[in-house]
């Protein structure tokens, strides 16, 4: 890597973009007070939309986008790298036995410190190894220790929901009772903020609400925080790693066979159970029940991860464990419409992969949401089936002696519970995980090619994909004026893939020389003109020396502003709860768009029928940070990029609704990492101190194509002027 040093004082703020309101004559695309027709202006998307799976048409193709699905769930709950799989610890107590099987308690540690809790069924009679059953329970208070009301269990009993008077009160006992009996190991843990599991409270992880200014702190911060969303950790991401970690649990049993693992769980239960069965490959079968849909795809805190369903949903999450056996229910409840729509799809992916009847769905329209006795039945003999248990089906329940709550808690005076929703545990908690995320990533960094797969794999899904995903651009010509030496032109560029429109301008040398420069800005298009609406004298001078230049409005800038004003709030799904995974969750956020923005006028520039030989990107007075997600993101496509990051961090971002909150952002080297992935090319870059750009360098010395740096440290009237002599010996 080539240096050429300027010094000159350092500059660290970033420079926020005047308001250009000023430029009453920039050139228009569109008459004034109309927008762009731009789909992206329409109401978000929120997890009432509707999420259709298309099945792919060869296997080819699912690979791929499997792949990517795969990735994208463990990227967005804060398990790519995964987490360092620490001692279990775990304490297994208080037996309990029944005759036919027994009962335990079970706590241990997912992360230190981190209670899991819940029981242990096992068979009594085991020869050779056995089943494991993972039971992940829903949103029912206290659901491993409650027990239906007299009045419940009437109504279920009349309603055919339930058979039994005493075992009945228990469906969560009943599951395990059953397969217990069947000879299987059954591991049924408590949700965060759940019976045992108190740690963290169900106001914080099924019921938050407002945002908390007190972990609202650079470090040390609490969950839902912008510094949390930035370094992608969620409640769901918890939860789920809890999941992993029973699975860790259950397969450290010494009877347990590990070629017959199986899950299920209905409600939240069947969200953990579609989540775990995509990520983990020891899954065997899955059977998540009332959750898989085309409509609500999961309205708790504990369901939502900002990133998590943007482009996808649970659909496809379930189709991630094809060609595996797995089974579903439906209910009177959000997947009454799934045996059309949805269901049917699952089941062509099966077909494709030589597997149609390893998908089944049972039809429970008459029956209100809940794991009710005759669903709970088809998972059995959907159990039966492919582990090769050998009962004869169905395999209905038999009334079993319940457990009180007394017998099935974890804690005790041998045994005492951790402290109850503590804050501080919350901060010690999250601050682990991030430093075990930054040990590894430090070590991927260290080496180019885990750098790219994990930095790069994370940013693609962060940013919402690169070049190639960019889309169809087509220019569409409204006004041009010739000035001389070169003519103006202004228009749309319009993605025909995403129904999207940008305004843009073209000054166009009539003796072109092949060069083409975008000039990005937080003020949009209007940052190339002056008062009077004519092109700036020193960039005249770039297009009378035979370079193109263009500006552009990208999402939210210029012709997309009403009264001229700056985006000052992000907009955001109709939802009271300040969980900024509700919106960023099912669609990208500003800044990503405004990424893909760039992006888009990339890929025209690269593609259009008289390609440029060279192209240069700028990204001055605000844009510097897009610029510099879209050079990561685009590979050999930017040869020249002309960056001016103001310092600026998205961990240091400090409300969800700025326009510059990045969910991810700052977990993988913040914007240094993403200057580190762009290149090769020239890089001039200015509001960097010089400990920032090691990793840059760093990855200039790993043998890839170099990349020539050029860092400028100047105040912001020598910025511009250096930025220009940059480009200007470029041109020449």
């Amino acid at each position: 890597m080539t240096t050429n040093w300027i010094s000159l004082p350092g500059r660290l703020l970033f420079l926020l973009p005047c308001c250009w309101t000023a430029f009453a004559e920039t050139p228009r695309v569109l008459p004034p007070g109309k927008l762009p027709a731009d789909a992206r202006l329409q109401p978000l998307k929120d997890l009432d939309g509707y999420f259709p799976f298309s099945p792919p048409a060869s296997r080819a193709e699912w690979d791929g986008r499997a792949e990517r699905v795969r990735r994208q769930i463990l990227v967005a709950e804060g398990l790519w790298p995964m987490p360092t799989r620490t001692a279990l610890n775990a304490v297994i107590h208080g037996k309990i036995d029944r005759g036919e099987y027994s009962v335990e308690k079970v706590y241990f540690e997912s992360a230190p410190g981190f209670f899991v809790t819940g029981n242990l069924y096992r068979p009594k009679k085991v020869t050779g190894k056995v089943p494991g059953v993972l039971f992940a329970h829903g949103h029912w208070a206290d659901a491993r220790l409650s027990q239906a009301t007299d009045a419940e269990l009437r109504r279920e009993i009349a309603e055919g929901e339930e058979r039994f008077e005493e075992g009945g009160r228990s469906r969560f006992q009943s599951m395990c009772v059953q397969l217990a009996r069947m000879g299987c190991v059954v591991w049924q843990w408590d949700m965060l903020g759940n019976s045992d599991a108190q740690q963290l409270s169900t106001e914080l992880v099924h019921g938050f609400k407002k945002q908390r200014p007190e972990m609202n702190t650079m470090e040390n911060w609490g969950l839902f925080s912008p510094q949390a969303e930035a370094h992608l950790q969620s409640a769901m991401g918890l939860q789920t790693w809890n999941s992993i970690r029973s699975l860790d649990f259950l397969l450290s049993l010494p009877e347990v066979d590990p070629e017959r693992i199986a899950i299920t769980g209905a409600s939240g239960g069947g969200t953990q159970t579609m989540i775990l069965a995509a990520i983990d490959p020891r899954v065997k079968l899955s059977f998540p029940a009332v959750m898989v849909s085309t409509a609500m795809q999961g309205g708790c805190t504990c369901e939502n991860a900002c990133l998590l369903r943007v482009g996808t949903g649970n659909i496809e999450f379930a189709a991630l464990f094809a060609p595996k056996p797995q089974g579903m229910t439906s209910a009177n409840d959000w997947t009454k419409e799934m045996a059309t729509k949805g269901f049917p799809e699952l089941k062509q992916l099966y077909a494709l992969l030589d597997a149609p009847d390893a998908v089944m769905l049972k039809r429970g329209e008459h029956f209100p949401h809940n794991y009710n006795a005759v669903s709970r039945s088809a998972f059995y003999g959907w159990l039966n089936r492919h582990f090769k248990l050998g009962f004869k089906e169905p395999v209905i329940e038999q009334d079993y002696r319940r457990l009180t709550k007394d017998e099935l808690t974890v804690w005790d005076d041998r045994h005492p519970a951790p402290k109850a929703a503590d804050p501080d545990f919350e901060r010690r908690l999250l601050r682990w995980f991030h430093d075990d995320a930054q040990k590894q990533l430090a070590a991927d960094a260290a080496d180019p090619t885990r750098f790219r797969k994990t930095f790069g794999g994370a940013l693609d899904i962060i940013l919402d994909g690169g070049l190639a995903s960019a889309g169809e651009i087509e220019w569409d010509l409204t006004d041009k004026v010739d000035k001389g030496s070169w003519l103006q032109m202004t228009g749309l560029l319009r993605n025909k893939t995403y129904h999207e429109e940008l305004p843009a301008v073209f000054c166009h040398p009539k003796q072109w020389n092949g060069k083409t420069i975008v000039w990005l800005s937080g003020d949009g298009k209007g940052a190339l003109f002056n008062s009077a609406g004519s092109l700036r004298p020193d960039l005249e001078k770039l297009v009378d020396s035979g370079a193109a230049l263009v500006g552009v409005d990208l999402l939210y800038q210029g012709e997309f502003l009403t009264d001229g004003q700056l985006l000052s709030k992000t907009p955001s799904v109709k939802n009271t709860r300040e969980a900024a995974a509700y919106t960023f969750g099912y669609n990208p956020a500003v800044f990503v768009q405004r990424v893909h923005d760039v992006l888009s006028v990339v890929k025209f520039i690269k593609t259009h029928e008289r390609p440029t030989k060279e192209l240069s990107v700028v990204g001055l007075d605000g844009a510097g940070p897009w610029v510099a997600a879209a050079r990561a993101m685009s590979s050999e496509a930017i040869d020249r990029a002309v960056i001016d990051t103001g310092g600026f961090r998205f961990g240091q971002v400090r409300d969800i609704h700025d326009p510059y909150f990045l969910p991810g952002g700052a977990k993988y080297g913040d914007l240094p990492g993403m200057l580190a992935l762009g290149g090769p090319g020239q890089l001039w870059i200015a509001g960097e101190k010089e400990d920032d750009l090691s990793l840059l360098r760093a990855q200039g010395r790993s043998g890839k194509p170099a990349t020539v740096l050029t860092v400028f440290r100047g105040n912001s009237d020598q910025t511009r002027e250096s930025a220009l002599h940059f480009l200007t010996r470029a041109v020449d």
